[in-house]
């Protein structure tokens, strides 16, 4: 990874896109008290060798607005090196595990590692209390402490479809995850029996998205129904 001053601001500006992409010069010098004009040779490097790249609006409502500042996302190539050197040796045991013990054996293997996951992270979400906003951001907080770089954005605010989108901008299995879609499977399902509400995932990294994206529902609150008097 970066060493010294100057790269190891450039390994921070990185993580910052990893855990907020998509998002601009100006909010990344905002958001870790830098020049813009330092910001923007940070940019020019990693995008020079490859590691981030210009993202490209593509919801109708961002394109009619015009041509927006420039936002910048992590490249696959930027996911790489976030991730180390583990994924060819994580792949060729899971392949081995597949062609010995089949299918059946690589998901109980993503549902315990799922499984491990949530158990740690129950006891941050639990003490955020019954509110569904406060645990998806205690979730999200104990996801970035295992390495997830997770974010919360609220969607759909007073409408029947709010909710809270749980951003997870990497991904420490995302290579073995693209061969092997059932840690995205299990990880969905150990999000919604840690939260308590079936969630429902959006877009991955494994799939070639910029960020895995799981949404959490919140419009209809989960209250004890009252006993009827009589």
């Amino acid at each position: 990874m970066f060493i010294g001053g100057e790269v190891g601001t450039r390994d921070r500006v990185l993580r910052t896109i990893s855990e907020r992409g998509p998002i601009t010069a100006a909010e990344l010098a905002d958001s870790l008290g830098l020049t813009p004009a330092a910001v923007r040779r940070h940019l020019d490097c990693l995008a020079h060798d490859e590691l981030v790249e210009e993202h490209e609006p593509t919801g109708a409502a961002e394109r009619k607005r015009g041509r927006p500042a420039r936002a910048f996302v992590v490249s696959a190539v930027g996911h790489a090196r976030l991730r180390g050197d583990y994924d060819s040796l994580a792949g060729s045991v899971l392949q081995f595990l597949r062609d010995t013990a089949g299918d059946d054996a690589v998901t109980e293997f993503a549902r315990q590692r799922a499984d491990a996951m949530a158990q740690q992270a129950r006891p941050i979400v639990e003490s955020a209390g019954a509110d569904l906003d406060d645990r998806t951001q205690a979730l999200a907080d104990a996801l970035t402490e295992q390495g997830f770089a997770a974010t919360t954005r609220p969607v759909g605010n007073d409408t029947p479809l709010a909710g809270v989108q749980l951003c997870q901008g990497h991904c420490p299995v995302q290579h073995v995850a693209t061969e092997f879609p059932q840690f995205c499977e299990e990880e969905a399902k150990a999000f919604s029996r840690t939260l308590g509400v079936h969630v429902q995932r959006l877009s991955s990294l494994a799939h070639g998205d910029h960020v895995c994206t799981t949404f959490v529902p919140t419009a209809a609150k989960q209250t004890s129904p009252r006993r009827r008097e009589v």
